[in-house]
């Protein structure tokens, strides 16, 4: 029997570990179709959402049913508030992928982490680490050297760079927004209002910004659909399994896969090759990134989520 629960639980870990490494396979490929999309950045962001807005509603109403409607009532501030950070998210990081590198885009938007011990910090007075403080120390140098590299280039792609910290910014507030709302509502049901009140959200600031709203070919389309299934319907559900049956600590480091695979597709796939002084800062903040998360995750160290 012993012999029989053991295999079992090592076929559902093993199952786990596939779906993170798929899920963050997944995302990686959204910065690619944000390239080359055809609509504007905030646009594509709006899309994304929509189209990928049936297939959330449809797994909230299965899972939650009458419970949809009372969890937007008791919880409507916070779901707003999620919604507009994650509405932010996407839109500073769409125009990160457009104005810098896809690597530097990914690699800065991951850096939310950093943000969301900071904010715990100012919030709640819960002071980091010695191990947090290196790990911060680490991420900024090689965030720096990224910066360093792009001053070279041109003044677009620092933008982009800056971009790319505003949404981890966004990110980490959205983060701290679920990690409350989780105590009481069930992921599909924020999944499904969240999502609802960006598209209202990014729609007006898309057509204010005379942004091009629709695809002009049928090509078009296929890439704002590809990326609404590919990387927030079936990225997001595979990495909320996954972190659900794996260790957070191996979780953390599992998802730090997917700005790696991002910079690999964008090499081979749109020939932005890395020089050595992005290589080079790419892996320092890959570094910093990890040591904030062990520190994070060590005892006493605050909650935080990072399924969505």
């Amino acid at each position: 029997m012993k012999t029989y629960d053991s295999q079992t639980g090592a076929s559902k870990r093993g199952v786990a570990v596939a779906a993170l490494l798929a899920g963050a396979l997944a995302i990686a490929t959204s910065a690619l179709f944000v390239k080359v999309s055809e609509a504007g950045p905030v646009a594509t962001a709006f899309w994304r959402i929509s189209l990928a807005l049936p297939f959330l509603w449809a797994w909230a109403i299965i899972e939650q049913r009458g419970a949809l409607v009372r969890a937007f009532v008791a919880h409507r501030s916070l779901i707003i508030a999620a919604g507009f950070f994650f509405a932010g998210d996407l839109a500073f990081w769409h125009w990160s992928i457009v104005l810098t590198s896809v690597a530097n885009a990914t690699l800065l938007a991951n850096l939310a982490p950093i943000f969301v011990t900071l904010a715990t910090w100012l919030l709640f007075s819960r002071r980091p680490s010695a191990l947090f403080a290196l790990g911060l120390f680490t991420a900024l140098a090689g965030t720096a050297t990224l910066l360093g590299a792009d001053f070279r280039v041109g003044g677009m792609a620092v933008l982009g760079d800056l971009f790319g910290v505003v949404t981890a910014m966004f990110y980490a507030a959205y983060q701290l927004a679920v990690t409350r709302l989780r105590a009481g509502v069930a992921t599909s049901s924020i999944m499904a209002w969240s999502c609802t009140v960006m598209a209202v959200l990014l729609l007006p600031v898309a057509l204010a910004s005379g942004e091009q709203i629709l695809p002009v070919t049928a090509t078009g389309w296929v890439k704002l659909v590809a990326l609404a299934i590919i990387a927030q319907v079936a990225g997001q559900s595979l990495i909320a399994y996954a972190m659900a049956h794996l260790p957070a600590t191996f979780s953390s480091v599992g998802l730090l896969f997917q700005p790696v695979m991002a910079a690999a597709f964008a090499w081979i796939l749109l020939g932005e090759a890395l020089g050595a002084s992005g290589m080079a800062g790419g892996v320092i903040v890959l570094i910093g990134i990890f040591i904030a998360h062990r520190a994070e995750l060590a005892p006493h160290a605050p909650a935080r989520s990072d399924t969505i």
